[in-house]
């Protein structure tokens, strides 16, 4: 049989868990170190002095989306234009090889750059 807190008997609120650490950092906050800054959760909370699960969370409560873990692509550097042109004057293998990247990675972010123009 579960135990009934005595605060709750009375009808009182009964807070669970670790209480957190510092404080809930502001939505202002976060958009600019996170968003524009481009900062990592870890590095907003070192800078906002809160825990990395604050700031996940309060990621979570504004309605940011969290970058992803995977590292981004050298390719986000090159405009469209630019990767089409070398495309058509070396060919898909030749251009890849000349940027470092295997020619299906180069192709695959090509689609990807297409559909979000």
């Amino acid at each position: 049989m579960a135990r009934i807190k005595y605060q709750e008997a009375l009808g009182l609120e009964v807070k669970r868990g670790r209480p957190a650490k510092g404080n809930k950092p502001l939505k202002k906050e976060i958009i600019k170190l996170y968003v524009k800054e481009s900062k990592s959760i870890r590095e907003v909370a070192k800078e906002l002095r809160c825990t990395k699960d604050m700031v996940a969370r309060a990621l979570i409560e504004y309605g940011i989306r969290s970058r992803s873990s995977a590292p981004r692509s050298s390719l986000i550097e090159y405009d469209l234009k630019t990767l089409e042109a070398g495309i058509l004057i070396k060919g898909l293998r030749g251009f890849a090889r000349d940027l470092g990247v295997n020619p299906s990675t180069l192709l695959h972010h090509m689609r990807v750059r297409k559909k979000q123009a």
